[in-house]
C-alpha cells in the first residue's frame, strides 16, 4: 500500500480501466454515480461533460473560481498573513490546478475530498485529491478525537475500504439537503442531461443517414450505374455555381427532381438543444449570456456588465467561493484567521466608473492613496497612507467661524 493506505495498486474493481468490466454495467454506473435516464442514455459525472453546455458551465466555474487570488487575514482583522499550504498545497499540482480540479468535484459530484498529510509537528503539509465516487460520508457518534461525528468510508483501488476522520480527510461540500455531504448537480440534472446527449446523438444520426439531402433524382425507368452516374453529373454541373443560378435544366429519360425538406420534428428537436443549454445553466447558476448562448439577451455594453456583476455577487460567490473560504479556514489555516477571496477585479466596473467611485471616496476621507493603489493591484508609495477631509464640510447644526476655515466650529446662535 502507499500513501496511507489509500492509493493501492492492486487488483482494480469495476474500474473504468478494467477491460473486463462492461461500459454499461449497473455496478460502473453506480460507482462513478451515473443512472440510466428516460431517454435511454446513461449520465455520469465525467461522461456529462460530453455535453458542451455542462462542460462550459464546469470550466467556468472552476477556471474563474481557482484564478481568483485568495488571502488569509489574522481573524477580525485587515492584516495578512502567510500560509504555506495554500501557496504549495500539493507538491506536483499548481494552486491553480489544485483548487480548479476541487471545483470541478464539487461541480460534478457535489464533494471535494482531499487527504491531509501531516509533518512531524503534525502540521498539515500537502493536501492530495481523492476520486469522488470512492468516498461515502456518514455519521457516527461524536467523541473527544472526532467532535464533529463525520466519517469517512473509502474504497481503495483493490476493493478493500478503509474509514477515515475530518483530522485526516478535508471535506467540501457543495449544496445539500442532510448536513453530511453535497448533493451532485449532474444528477439533479440528469433528465436534461440526457435528452441533451440524446438529441446530440440523433442530430448526428439525421446528418449522417442523408436526410439533409436537397433533392432527389427519380425516372420512371431502370438505370444503369453508369447513366445513373452520368444523369448525376449533368446536373451538378447545370446547378452548381452562383453563375448558373436561374438556368433552366434539362432532364432526359424521364427524370424529375423532387425537393426533400427537414420534417418539422426534426426542426423542432434540434431547436431544443437551446432550451437545454439554458436549463444546464440554471442549476449551476450561470446566466445563457455565460454559456454562450445570447439569442435572446444583450451581448455587449452595459446590460452585460450588469449581468456579470449578478452572476459573482448571486451565484458565483454565495454558491461556490464562500463555502470554500469558510472550509479552508475552519480546517486549514486555523481559527485565528479567516480566507477570503479578492473579488476586486471581478466586483469593480470599467475604467470611467472606478474612477468616479474612487474619487468620491477620496473626497469623504473613506481612502487613502494607497487604498486605491492596492485595489489597483499597485505597489504603495511613499506618504500615500494619508486621508484628505473636505474643508467646505461642516457638522450638522453648526456654522463656520469668522475667517472662513480658520479657527474651531462652534454651535449656531452662541
Amino acid at each position: 500500500m502507499s500513501l496511507f493506505g489509500l492509493f493501492d495498486g492492486g487488483e482494480r474493481r469495476d474500474n473504468i480501466q478494467n477491460p473486463a468490466t462492461p461500459l454499461t454495467s449497473a455496478s460502473l454506473l453506480d460507482l462513478l454515480g451515473g443512472q440510466i435516464v428516460e431517454a435511454g442514455v446513461a449520465v455520469t459525472p465525467t461522461g456529462s461533460l460530453e455535453m458542451s453546455a455542462v462542460y462550459r458551465a464546469v470550466t467556468l466555474i472552476s477556471s474563474v473560481a481557482a484564478a481568483m487570488p485568495m488571502v488569509v487575514y489574522a481573524k477580525g482583522t485587515k492584516d495578512k498573513q502567510q500560509s504555506t499550504l495554500l501557496d504549495d498545497p500539493h507538491p506536483d499540482l499548481t494552486p491553480y490546478e489544485f483548487w480548479r480540479l476541487s471545483y470541478a468535484h464539487r461541480c460534478l459530484w457535489g464533494n471535494f475530498y482531499a487527504q491531509k498529510l501531516r509533518d512531524g509537528l503534525g502540521q498539515i503539509k500537502y493536501l492530495y485529491p481523492l476520486k469522488p465516487h470512492s468516498v461515502k460520508v456518514g455519521k457516527a457518534k461524536p467523541i473527544a478525537a472526532n467532535p464533529s461525528g463525520k466519517v469517512f468510508e473509502i474504497t481503495l483501488e483493490s476493493g478493500e475500504t478503509v474509514v477515515r476522520t475530518p483530522r485526516e480527510i478535508l471535506h467540501i461540500p457543495g449544496f445539500g439537503y442532510d448536513g453530511v455531504a453535497g448533493v451532485s448537480p449532474i444528477k439533479l440534472a440528469a433528465q436534461g442531461i440526457g435528452t441533451a446527449l440524446a438529441a446530440e446523438r440523433y442530430s448526428g444520426k439525421l446528418f449522417g443517414s442523408g436526410n439533409l439531402m436537397s433533392g432527389i433524382l427519380q425516372t420512371d425507368q431502370r438505370l444503369q450505374q453508369e447513366d445513373a452516374e452520368k444523369l448525376q453529373a449533368r446536373w451538378k454541373a447545370k446547378v452548381s455555381g452562383l453563375n448558373r443560378a436561374h438556368e433552366t435544366v434539362v432532364l432526359d429519360a424521364g427524370a424529375k427532381f423532387q425537393q426533400l425538406t427537414m420534417s418539422m420534428v426534426d426542426a423542432e428537436l434540434l431547436a431544443s438543444r437551446h432550451f437545454e443549454i439554458v436549463e444546464i445553466g440554471r442549476f449551476f447558476g450561470v446566466p445563457p449570456f455565460l454559456m454562450m448562448e445570447t439569442e435572446k439577451t444583450t451581448s455587449w455594453g452595459t446590460g452585460l456588465e450588469q449581468q456579470s456583476l449578478g452572476f459573482v455577487r448571486y451565484d458565483l460567490h454565495p454558491q461556490w467561493l464562500a463555502p470554500t473560504e469558510q472550509r479552508i479556514s475552519k480546517e486549514l489555516t486555523g481559527t485565528d484567521t479567516e480566507v477570503r477571496y479578492n473579488l476586486d477585479s471581478l466586483l469593480r466596473g470599467d475604467t470611467a466608473a472606478r474612477t468616479q467611485f474612487y474619487q468620491m471616496m477620496r473626497m469623504v476621507g473613506a481612502f487613502s492613496a494607497n487604498d486605491i493603489r492596492d485595489r489597483e493591484d499597485l505597489p504603495p508609495i511613499a506618504d500615500g497612507n494619508s486621508y484628505l477631509q473636505p474643508a467646505n464640510m461642516w457638522p450638522l447644526g453648526y456654522t463656520p467661524p469668522d475667517g472662513g476655515n480658520n479657527g474651531s466650529p462652534k454651535p449656531s446662535g452662541d
